[in-house]
C-alpha cells in the first residue's frame, strides 16, 4: 500500500480549512508533519487532525516528507517553494504563485531542474461548472472566444482576520487574495493566449472608512494598506479582449461572481453554467443546475496533486500558467494610478 507523506508548511485558516482536512481523506496519503513559525499553533494543530511530527523548521519538516504543501502568506511563497524543490520534493503552493514575476520565473525553473511537480492552488478550475465550461469551448461549441467578462464581487466582505490587508505580507488586496482565482479561471478556459496590453486601476476608498460597515470582522481602517476593489481591460494578441472587476467592499446587493465568454459560434457563462449555441440558423440554450463529476473542489485538487506526484504528469495547474495570472496582476498594479 502506498504511503506518501504530506507535509505542511504555515498552519492557518486555509491549511486547517481546506488542505489537512482533504489530504486526509485520501487513501495511501498521510499528512504526516507540520511547521509553522508559531510553534504552539503548529502543536494545536497537530493535535486537532492527529499529525504524527511537529517541526521545529522547513528543512526538518523536508527531510522526513514526499511533499509538502505550502500555507503561508504569499510573501514567504518563493522561499518555502524554493526550499523544498532544493531538497527533491514534490509542492503544491497555495495561489498566487508569487508575489512578484521574477520570484515566479525562478519557481518554475526551480521545478524544471529538480524534475517534481509543483502545482499551484487555483482551486477554482476544479469547479464541476469550470470543467464543464471548459470540456465545451474545447469541443469547439463557442468557436472562438471574443470578449470574456469577469465579475469577483464581495459586498462589503473585507478579511477582519489574519494579514490579508498587510500590503507587505500579502503583497496586495482583494486582486491578489480574491481576484487572482477569477482571472486565472478566464485565462484557462481561453487556453492563456498571448496578452498584448494590459490596462488597470485600483481603489482603496470604500475600506477607508471609519464608520465601517463590513460582515467579515471588525478591522483596523488606519492601518489597511491594500486595495478593496480593482478594475482591468486586457486585450490579447489574437484580437480577443477581457473586462474584469474584483472587490472586497462593493456597494452592491449581494456577491457576485460571474464569468462568460462571447465567441464566433456561441456563448458559455460558467457560473451558474449555461452554453448559448447558433445552430441550423436557431439559438439553443443549454443549462444546467448541477453538473455531475467529481467531488468538492478542495479534495478534486489534493488527489490531483497526488496523482501528478505518483504518476509524473503534469498538474492541471500549470506553473507557466500561474506565472502569467502572478504578472498581469503585477502590471495592473503598475497602471494604477
Amino acid at each position: 500500500m502506498i504511503n506518501f507523506k504530506i507535509g505542511i508548511i504555515g498552519a492557518g485558516g486555509i491549511a486547517t480549512g481546506r488542505h489537512i482536512p482533504a489530504f486526509k481523506e485520501i487513501e495511501g496519503v498521510s499528512v504526516y508533519g507540520v511547521f509553522d513559525v508559531n510553534h504552539v499553533r503548529a502543536k494545536e494543530v497537530a493535535a486537532t487532525f492527529s499529525i504524527e511530527f511537529v517541526a521545529e523548521s522547513e528543512e526538518q519538516l523536508l527531510r522526513h516528507v514526499d511533499a509538502v504543501v505550502i500555507c503561508t502568506p504569499n510573501k514567504f511563497h518563493h522561499q518555502s517553494v524554493m526550499k523544498a524543490l532544493d531538497a527533491g520534493k514534490h509542492v503544491f503552493c497555495e495561489k498566487p504563485m508569487a508575489i512578484a514575476s521574477h520570484e515566479a520565473i525562478e519557481m518554475e525553473e526551480a521545478a524544471k531542474k529538480a524534475e517534481k511537480v509543483l502545482q499551484i492552488g487555483y482551486h477554482y478550475r476544479f469547479k464541476k461548472e469550470s470543467l464543464a465550461a471548459k470540456k465545451a469551448i474545447v469541443a469547439g461549441s463557442i468557436g472562438d472566444p471574443l470578449v470574456v467578462r469577469v465579475e469577483a464581487m464581495r459586498r462589503r466582505k473585507v478579511p477582519g482576520w489574519g494579514v490579508f490587508t498587510n500590503k507587505d505580507i500579502q503583497g496586495g488586496g482583494c486582486l491578489m487574495d480574491y481576484g487572482c482565482h477569477l482571472l486565472d479561471l478566464a485565462l484557462w478556459l481561453m487556453d492563456y493566449p498571448e496578452i498584448e496590453l494590459v490596462e488597470g486601476q485600483t481603489y482603496e476608498m470604500v475600506s477607508r472608512d471609519p464608520d465601517q460597515v463590513n460582515e467579515w470582522g471588525i478591522y483596523d481602517a488606519t492601518t489597511i494598506d491594500v486595495e478593496d476593489h480593482a478594475t482591468a481591460f486586457i486585450k490579447f494578441k489574437n484580437g480577443a479582449t477581457m473586462l474584469f472587476e474584483t472587490s472586497w467592499a462593493a456597494n452592491v446587493p449581494s456577491d457576485k461572481e460571474s464569468l462568460s465568454i462571447s465567441g464566433t459560434k456561441g456563448g458559455i457563462s460558467v457560473f451558474p453554467y449555461a452554453l448559448n449555441k447558433a445552430e441550423q440558423g436557431i439559438m439553443t440554450t443549454t443549462v444546467a443546475d448541477w453538473i455531475s463529476g467529481e467531488e468538492n473542489e478542495g479534495l478534486a485538487q489534493a488527489r490531483h496533486f497526488i496523482s501528478s506526484c505518483l504518476e509524473g504528469r503534469e498538474p492541471l495547474v500549470k506553473p507557466n500558467e500561474a506565472k502569467i495570472v502572478t504578472a498581469v496582476i503585477e502590471q495592473i498594479y503598475q497602471k494604477s494610478n
